[in-house]
């Protein structure tokens, strides 16, 4: 027995099959803060959040508590802009691979449930129970609420829950009352939950399209809907005919099952920063924060990139990419620093303003793989100035610091790791 007070015992089938798809979207509520809460329950009285580099004042903030989150702290500002707000801010370094295995662990709660379980991130996945559902003698609602109630009972986290028969507006359920939420959307709702909501509510209608829908009047969803698919078209092109899916309910894209195989191409984050980014400092705080991500990512997933992708948009939403291709596939965040930093100098004038930055690692390969190094005349060192033991010590050195920070939430273990970026 769960604490929702429902055992999850399979019954006999029904005969009438659902009408409509049922698909939730189930996403965690500050996920990475509410990870290390779980590890230091100290941390859930105070104002917490999760930084790149939380020693220094350039640090980004990546996740942060409620109570941060009551001063006024936002993600992807810098932790100096942060304090000025709250100035007994705590923050902590992430712990990525920890993040990975709640991540795991929910999942496999998801998975109890039904098959078509797929990840939208690391905090979100959307669940297809259309016929699943009625072996475990619940209302879409009812089972939302028990899976909320069994995680946090489970894991001591909490979710939001968008119920509806598609993912869109399921998504939008998640995002429409949080923290620890229910919100259930099907056909019948749409107009009395949906129709009120900003445009920029939808998925993926990002400020550029806010803005220029604003200018044919359309600010809600309400207004998007009396709108023809042909006028959408005209106005924002393909991203138009979206839309156009999207408020009437069209967009039928399928949950993927989890156990479908999909080898990932590339393994990237990105970043759009609540105050422009200006100086060598910032700009490196952003890119290093960024790196630790994606370098976390790719020893999770056993990979190697041998190109590294940036990408950088100024305040008027100008968007500049530059990659270069590797002489030996790295999963290093020192590596990963280095190389894109040198892209931005290479590509930027380091006194413009930056509203976004990303980094990508892409052409994958399995870091187990043998590869052949491009070695210097002398035979010693790669092109990248380390010898091949060298790299061999700073990827346990970095796969340790992973196993330290599931453990220890000390800041003298990323002081460590932050010396490899200045190297």
């Amino acid at each position: 027995m769960f604490a929702s007070g429902k055992e999850v015992t399979p019954v006999a089938m029904y005969d009438d099959k659902p009408k409509e798809r049922i698909i939730l979207h189930c996403d965690c509520n500050n996920f990475f803060a509410s990870v290390e809460e779980t590890l230091r329950p100290e941390l859930r009285d105070v104002p917490m959040a999760v930084a790149g580099d939380p020693e220094s004042r350039h640090g980004i903030i990546v996740a942060k508590n409620q109570k941060a989150k009551a001063f006024g702290v936002q993600t992807a500002e810098t932790i100096w802009q942060a304090k000025k707000k709250c100035p007994n801010l705590v923050c902590v370094p992430s712990h990525h691979r920890l993040y990975h295995e709640f991540y795991e662990k929910i999942n496999a709660i998801y998975l109890e449930y039904t098959d078509l379980v797929e990840p939208f991130s690391v905090d979100e996945s959307y669940l297809d129970v259309t016929n699943s559902i009625h072996l475990f003698k619940m209302t879409p609602k009812e089972l939302a609420d028990h899976l909320r109630a069994r995680i946090k009972e489970e894991l001591d986290i909490t979710i939001s829950v968008g119920v509806s028969f598609c993912k869109v507006f399921a998504k939008l359920g998640s995002d429409y009352k949080k923290p620890n939420a229910t919100t259930v959307i099907m056909r019948e709702d749409v107009e009395r939950i949906v129709y009120p909501l900003p445009v920029s509510s939808l998925i993926f209608v990002g400020k550029r399209s806010v803005e220029v829908l604003e200018q044919y009047h359309i600010r809600t969803c309400g207004d998007l809907v009396q709108y023809d698919q042909q006028t959408l078209h005209r106005i924002l092109g393909k991203s138009g005919d979206t839309l156009y899916e999207y408020i009437h309910g069209l967009e039928n894209s399928r949950v993927h099952s989890w156990y479908e195989k999909h080898e990932p191409k590339s393994i990237g984050n990105s970043m759009t920063f609540r105050h422009d980014l200006v100086g060598e400092a910032e700009l490196k705080a952003g890119i290093s924060a960024l790196c630790d991500s994606v370098a976390g990512r790719l020893r999770h997933a056993g990979k190697k990139c041998r190109t590294v992708q940036i990408g950088i948009r100024n305040p008027d939403f100008v968007t500049i990419q530059r990659q270069t291709t590797l002489d030996v596939p790295t999963m290093l965040k020192a590596d990963l620093v280095r190389i894109s930093m040198q892209l931005l100098r290479d590509n930027w004038d380091m006194t413009k303003p930056v509203r976004l930055l990303s980094v990508t690692g892409s052409e994958l390969v399995n870091a187990d793989e043998e590869i052949v190094e491009q070695l210097s005349l002398f035979g010693a060192e790669t092109t990248d100035g380390k010898s091949p033991k060298d790299r061999e010590k700073q990827e346990k050195i970095e796969s340790t610091i992973d196993e330290l920070r599931e453990k220890f939430g000390k800041g003298s273990i990323t002081l460590g790791f932050n010396r490899l970026d200045r190297e």
